[in-house]
């Protein structure tokens, strides 16, 4: 029998199904519902990640703006002041490639244990948001079934670490077949598992030999781990190329409005330590 040890995760799938059926004896009516849109907010997609084996010194931060129910295109925020200081006053200053809304430092400093703290002047309003940068256990072990899933006819990865002892731990593990556009997520962190192996898995049902999977381990904060954990629960695990791009509610982060707290942003900024693997299925 296969025995495996699992980090305690969350991963909730919300199905939502929205039925509507008019039953008349004669004819059929066409309801129009008004919809009131909100004043758009600011979205901040702004995770420095520093690679094991690389510089670090190249990161971006991506921002936008929400939209309305039935908008199609996500609206760059353009024209934004960014920056991201330690706690020695060094700023790395990120630069607007063009009018895209994806800012751009390629003189970042990474160091685990630093404090950070994002600062972001848009539209005449300040943003601000303070992380320690965490670190991630290095993957020590991948193995691979054919039995994996519910009807134990999928292939399975497994993507082994040892924790670290006597220390809370939170992770973020991202999932994404070289046949899918859009990853998958699942947080966790070490309350059953304290200086132990642990695992990573996962299984999907198109996955076959010669495909590739590219894993990618992040350390976190405990306020970033209970954030992901209500966005993968809402989103069903998966969000659009990344967890701010299509937010299902708006879920408060840690970008706070200094200008105007009523006026509060979306999304989270997170700096990680973190170890990307592409695996090939055999």
């Amino acid at each position: 029998m296969k025995q495996s040890i699992y980090i305690f995760r969350k991963k909730i799938v919300l199905f939502v199904t929205l039925l509507v059926a008019f039953f008349t004896t004669s004819c059929e009516d066409v309801i129009d519902v008004p919809l009131t849109t909100a004043p758009p907010r600011l979205v901040v997609d702004a995770s420095i990640t520093w690679e094991k084996g690389t510089a670090g010194t190249t990161q971006k931060i991506i921002l936008t703006t929400s939209t309305d129910y039935y908008g199609t295109v996500i609206p760059a925020a353009s024209g934004a002041t960014v920056k991201v200081m330690s706690r020695d006053n060094t700023n790395f200053n990120f630069t607007e490639d063009g009018i895209t809304g994806t800012y751009i430092c390629t003189n970042f400093k990474s160091t685990i244990g630093e404090i950070y703290t994002l600062s972001i002047l848009y539209k005449g309003e300040v943003y601000t948001a303070t992380e320690t940068m965490q670190s991630v256990p290095k993957i020590d072990g991948i193995t691979q079934t054919s039995d994996g899933g519910i009807l134990k006819d999928q292939y399975e990865v497994f993507f082994f670490y040892r924790d670290v002892a006597n220390v809370a731990n939170y992770n973020l593990a991202r999932f994404l077949p070289n046949y899918l556009k859009v990853p998958t997520f699942y947080a966790g962190d070490d309350r059953f598992n304290d200086g132990k192996e642990s695992n990573w898995n996962y299984s999907e049902k198109d996955l076959k030999p010669g495909n590739t999977l590219e894993f990618t381990h992040y350390g976190i904060s405990k306020t970033y781990f209970n954030y992901m954990s209500i966005l993968i629960s809402v989103s069903g695990g998966t969000g659009g190329g990344g967890p701010f791009q299509t937010a299902p509610v708006s879920v408060r982060g840690n970008v706070v409005n200094q200008t105007k707290i009523g006026n509060y942003a979306l999304g989270y900024f997170n700096v990680s330590e973190t170890e990307k693997i592409v695996y090939t299925i055999k």
